[in-house]
């Protein structure tokens, strides 16, 4: 064997894949870079205080309805996919034989993959039309909800899993059982890591078009409290369809639905940053 070819070999391995390494990181900052950079430029030159109390009006208007239409869908979404995620996942984590678990954990990763369209244009076959509630602020929750829920449970069964089994053997030897150990115990000292992947499911949720074109439909009026039946405006609508809007009017709406969005996924994901820090401590 030729030992000196193979150690140049390696001695330019490794700076080689060091530089790939980096440019890659680089070029992936840059982009995210200059999609922010440009969200913030043009949403800041055009941004109004009157958006947040306007509706919608043709390709003008404000982003009242949008605002207040996302934070509906969020709300519902949330509800609807915290109870079973935190359930499947404290289920997975301390209850469930271990082919049980594994088949949970296999779902997850499933469904966290299956392509947001999809799971839109299933809502659209069995809830717009199958069950005829027609675009509505449930059907969309729903499609938001399947989204968030295996984020909520892969969040909730790490954190249980991080006690160990050494907490859950001395509750129960403690005499507590197997139901309070979990509710006592587990989901209190996991809280932290519960929360903050709720959080992070939600700002997910708040960015997706394609499941609330097929399920939420479109609205220019302010969502009124109507689960079904109705159809809601979302932020992510004007984003994706009026930046291809041949007015300004219609592009500065989408730069701040696009500066709203982005705001609010940051705050989003802030919060779930610090739950997880204070969850490590």
């Amino acid at each position: 064997m030729d030992f000196p070819r193979l150690r140049l070999m390696r001695r330019l391995r490794d700076p080689l894949g060091w530089g790939i390494s980096v440019l890659s990181t680089v070029l992936v900052l840059a982009a995210l870079a200059s999609i922010i950079g440009n969200i913030l430029l043009r949403g800041l030159a055009s941004f109004r205080l009157s958006v947040f109390w306007t509706v919608t009006h043709g390709v003008a208007g404000g982003l009242e309805n949008a605002i207040l239409g996302t934070l509906w869908l969020a709300l519902w979404s949330t509800l609807l996919s915290a109870v079973p995620g935190v359930a499947a996942g404290l289920y997975c984590a301390w209850l469930a034989p271990p082919r049980w678990a594994g088949a949970i954990r296999f779902a997850c990763e499933v469904l966290s993959g299956v392509p947001s369209i999809v799971i839109g244009y299933v809502g659209y076959t069995v809830l717009v039309l199958g069950f005829g509630w027609g675009f509505c602020t449930l059907a969309g929750a729903i499609a938001l909800a399947a989204i968030q829920l295996p984020y909520i449970t892969r969040a909730t069964d790490a954190g249980l899993a991080q006690l160990g089994t050494d907490v859950r053997d001395g509750a129960l030897a403690a005499g507590l059982t197997p139901g309070q150990t979990v509710l006592r115990v587990g989901l209190r000292a996991a809280a932290p890591a519960v929360l903050s992947g709720t959080l992070l499911a939600a700002a997910i949720a708040v960015g997706e078009t394609a499941p609330l074109l097929f399920t939420a439909g479109w609205s220019p009026l302010v969502p009124d409290g109507s689960l079904l039946h109705h159809p809601v405006g979302y932020l992510t609508y004007v984003a994706w369809s009026y930046i291809e809007q041949p007015y300004p009017a219609a592009h500065a709406l989408a730069y701040n639905a696009a500066l709203l969005l982005l705001v609010l996924v940051l705050v989003l994901q802030v919060a779930a940053r610090g739950l997880a820090r204070r969850g490590l401590r």
